[in-house]
């Protein structure tokens, strides 16, 4: 239990830290739109489709928002708890080994199965037989 613990803290953790490092890395910085990036490109393609400007509310003004001020404190609070979520899962995904039967191994003779009454199968009647030439 607690490696899932510490898959959920550091899963929490990378989710929170990973979104402004992304977002730099891809050109919305604390500067501005980096030129030449994805970003840019991103910037440009809302432009022409909206007639020469960038609409507020949409995704790079958003994302460059978020580039340049971070996170607020209910994103951060949001994103690492989907983090934690996300770590713990994946942190519990690996097999435990199979456990004793409770009260450990059993003697001879008390296993399950054993001691169990056979029925035999019934035999056939009795009677002339015919074979077919």
């Amino acid at each position: 239990m607690i490696k899932r613990a510490a898959a959920a803290a550091i899963g929490g953790a990378l989710a929170v830290a990973a979104v402004p490092a992304v977002l730099g890395a891809v050109g919305f910085t604390g500067a501005g739109i980096a030129a030449s990036s994805l970003a840019a490109k991103m910037m440009s393609a809302a432009a022409v489709a909206n007639g020469g400007g960038v609409a507020a509310g949409s995704l790079v003004a958003t994302l460059q928002s978020v580039g340049a001020a971070g996170l607020s404190t209910s994103s951060n609070i949001l994103l690492g708890s989907v983090g934690s979520a996300f770590g713990a899962l994946l942190g519990g995904a690996r097999s435990a080994p199979p456990s004793p039967p409770p009260g450990g191994p059993r003697p001879a003779g008390e296993q399950p199965g054993e001691n169990v009454p056979q029925v035999k199968p019934s035999k056939p009647p009795l009677g002339p037989e015919k074979h077919e030439k």
